[in-house]
């Protein structure tokens, strides 16, 4: 799906921050488990082998500034906290308060200071004013491509998203942006606005 030293990033990001750590309490010993597990409000911590495919083709490298929408329980920020290391930054954004005290508060435990998890602008789809980012990570699907998201990427960055059951790598040019589809993919929906 991606080149190797992307991959092998990913694996060590993936040994680093061990998912149970972002689990609820009743659902830890399923860590292992490769499929989706529940959050709260209906919203899933995802299933491994699809984060794994995500973060390859996001090739994330250390100092990016990232944003992570629908970052939920955290471990997906605290996987891209990992790739960017001290020198980069995250920003994950989460449309409900509840969960994104729950991964904020994960991801303090996880003592990794140059990422930080707030609650959504339910008006805005993304942080437009955080940015712009070097690459942007959306784990809900969406109906058609967000340009928001698009509009919020630096020349040269990349957005990884599910559109349509498709995963969907974008690459934003100085012209308008280039777009690959990948295999087939279930996420919750993504919610734009109010």
């Amino acid at each position: 799906m991606g080149d190797s030293a992307a991959e092998a990033r990913v694996r060590v990001a993936m040994q680093s921050v061990p998912r149970a750590g972002f689990l609820r309490h009743e659902d830890r010993d399923r860590a292992d488990h490769d499929g989706p597990l529940p959050i709260g409000h209906g919203q899933t911590n995802s299933q491994p082998r699809t984060v794994v495919d995500m973060l390859v083709l996001l090739d994330t490298r250390p100092g990016h500034r990232v944003l992570d929408v629908g970052a939920g329980s955290g471990w997906t920020t605290a996987l891209l906290a990992h790739l960017v290391g001290p020198a980069g930054r995250v920003l994950g954004v989460e449309r409900l308060p509840d969960i994104a005290a729950f991964g904020a508060a994960n991801l303090q435990a996880a003592q990794l200071p140059w990422a930080t998890i707030v609650t959504a602008d339910e008006n805005r789809l993304g942080a437009p004013d955080a940015g712009p980012f070097d690459r942007i990570l959306c784990s809900a699907e969406a109906r058609e491509l967000p340009n928001a998201l698009v509009d919020q990427l630096l020349v040269g960055g990349v957005l990884v998203l599910p559109v349509r059951g498709r995963m969907v790598r974008v690459t934003r040019t100085s012209t308008g942006h280039e777009v690959e589809r990948h295999g087939w993919y279930r996420f919750v929906p993504l919610v734009q606005g109010p």
